[in-house]
């Protein structure tokens, strides 16, 4: 028996590995991880001391499928990336590039204007600034030299 390190960075892989093993062993097409309907963008989020970043990969989706939307403090972006697929075609060998809906949420933190956030969206990223209040941003305060008295 052989011993396989195990993939933390990703656990679906397992899934997948499996599936093409079962796929092989019976001649039919399960679903993976990589297969249409709900899928996830990536999203990075950065912080600066004037706002908060983030920048999401929407390959393929055009700007009027992706909706962004700020309510009860949490911010969604959500929309629909089209299936690409010839119906000419006679068999596709291979198909991992993921269609169907997406959606994500995130809980701004207090910090964050949210009547203030912007969004641009170029070449299938996202980007959104979320800026922060004046009264959250840090502020260097200048310490005093104590004043002595005479207590006699």
């Amino acid at each position: 028996m052989a011993i396989t390190r195990w993939n933390y960075r990703n656990p679906w892989q397992e899934l997948d590995t499996l599936s093409d093993r079962l796929q092989a062993a019976f001649g039919t097409q399960f679903p993976t991880s990589a297969d249409g309907g709900s899928w996830s963008p990536s999203v990075n989020i950065e912080e600066t001391p004037e706002a908060l970043y983030m920048t999401a990969e929407l390959p393929g989706v055009r700007q009027e499928d992706v909706e962004l939307e700020v309510e009860n403090n949490i911010l969604t972006l959500r929309g629909e990336k089209n299936d690409t697929r010839r119906e000419d075609a006679d068999r596709y060998h291979i198909w991992e590039r993921r269609s169907g809906s997406f959606q994500r949420s995130f809980t701004l933190p207090r910090t964050v204007v949210a009547d203030e956030i912007s969004a641009e969206y170029a070449d299938g990223v996202l980007h959104v600034t979320l800026p922060k209040a004046p009264e959250a941003k840090s502020r260097r305060i200048e310490i005093g030299r104590a004043v002595e008295t005479d207590q006699g």
